[in-house]
């Protein structure tokens, strides 16, 4: 939290003045332009150097106490800028901000391959045909690259891990005895868009992904990157085949998770939490400790710790149970009503 992108997997670019920005990202200055920033950032944990965005109207509180160098705001919103910040005019402020992000954070491409005795700590490492490394990639001692795995610059593999053949690992860092099976994709961008006068505008991902010691993510499971902080899975949680980990959701230890199952951005996830096959949860929520999710929920609210929760929406297991008895009673009465009609 409060800290830029990772330079192991970011470029960082030469700083621009707000005059400057405010022409490349199409806004309008409207004080401060020759002050210089080199970053974005979020509202809340913008500083000196950086610019951060107004994207709604809600955060007005925020932007007045937030300490970013420059902030992109909507007309409406100038007066409510800090004093201190330069500030740009944008009828699109998410997007400009977007467009900000790609100025000063490119991630790193993969523009050569690294050799492994660069990138193993030594030589129990053992590479399976067709593996690709990134310049800045580490694997640790005992651990397994499976054949035409990529893995991509700085990220960090800890000790006796196994990685499956045809996975995927870029933006992360990984801890010690993960297991991550065939057709995995750790680190894409997670999905963000802000709208625009030619159309949606992808937000960058400035954000990791970290796999805490003992993790298992299963085949063809997705864990997209944070867009600013990171996606965090905790130690020891087991994630099943087909799974999809949006941006910067936080998943406890020791969790359980069966195949289908999808979070969606920024969901927080307590300690020893269980999910059913194909559960799905919506963004922002928070799933209390020990709590259980049973297959095929929607899960629409919080759930707080300890509870199990059906259905769709999903409410506590009790009153989905009595639910979907009385709605079985209404159909089958009112069957019995036509078919006596039909007599």
């Amino acid at each position: 939290m409060g800290r830029g992108p990772d330079a192991r997997f970011f470029e960082p670019s030469p700083a621009l003045t707000v005059g400057e920005l405010a022409e490349r990202i199409g806004g309008a200055l409207a004080r401060g332009g020759d002050r210089t920033v080199s970053a974005v950032a979020p509202l809340a944990v913008a500083g000196p150097g950086e610019v951060a965005f107004l994207g709604d109207r809600r955060y007005l509180p925020a932007l007045s106490a937030s300490a970013a160098a420059c902030v992109i705001v909507p007309a409406t919103a100038v007066e409510a800028a800090p004093p201190g910040a330069a500030v740009i005019v944008s009828a699109e402020a998410q997007a400009a901000w977007a467009r900000a992000s790609l100025l000063f954070h490119r991630p790193l491409a993969l523009t050569r391959a690294a050799a492994p005795e660069a990138v193993a700590e030594d030589d129990t490492v053992v590479f399976e045909p067709g593996v690709v490394l990134g310049p800045g990639a580490r694997v640790g001692r005992g651990s397994r690259i499976g054949a035409h795995t990529v893995i991509g610059p700085g990220v960090q593999i800890g000790r006796d891990c196994v990685v499956g053949s045809n996975v995927t690992v870029g933006f992360a860092l990984i801890g010690d005895r993960v297991r991550i099976l065939s057709g995995a994709r750790i680190g894409e961008p997670g999905f963000g868009a802000a709208g625009s006068h030619a159309g949606p505008v992808d937000v960058p991902q400035l954000g990791r992904v970290i796999l805490q010691d003992g993790v298992s993510v299963g085949a063809n499971t997705c864990i997209d990157r944070g867009a600013y902080d990171d996606t965090v899975i905790g130690e020891n949680t087991k994630i099943d085949n087909l799974c999809m980990i949006a941006h910067n959701c936080v998943v406890g230890r020791n969790c359980l998770m069966a195949a289908h199952t999808g979070l969606s951005g920024s969901v927080t996830v307590g300690d020893g939490v269980m999910f059913g096959g194909q559960a799905g949860v919506g963004d922002h929520l928070s799933i209390g400790e020990g709590a259980r999710v049973a297959a095929g929920a929607g899960v629409l609210q919080d759930i707080p710790a300890g509870e199990t929760w059906s259905g769709y929406p999903a409410k506590p297991l009790r009153q989905s149970l009595r639910e979907a008895v009385w709605l079985a009673k209404q159909a089958s009465g009112k069957a019995g009503a036509r078919k006596g009609r039909d007599d």
